[in-house]
């Protein structure tokens, strides 16, 4: 701890200025940020993150249990024509 009780906070995240940015470009920002409910800052965060980071690979259990649940079991049988008789 520092003198005086006070503990020095280490920031380990980076900070980012985008200069030069098209007036469109900051509006159309603005407004995905208020149809997601969050700041313009925080949606740009989001639309970083979501660009250059791969997306987190879920298993086949995940995938499949995050299918809704739809139909009967019967939709989707295999329906085929009954078998012709074939001489031989």
């Amino acid at each position: 701890m520092a003198e005086g009780g006070a503990c020095a906070i280490i920031d380990s995240m980076g900070q980012l200025l985008v200069r030069k940015v098209d007036d469109a470009i900051i509006d159309a920002l603005k407004r995905e940020a208020v149809k997601n409910g969050r700041s313009a800052e925080a949606e740009h965060r989001e639309i970083l993150r979501r660009q250059l980071l791969p997306a987190p690979r879920r298993s086949l259990k995940a995938h499949l249990l995050a299918m809704p649940e739809l139909g009967e079991d019967g939709d989707f049988e295999l329906r085929r024509p009954r078998a012709r008789r074939v001489r031989l």
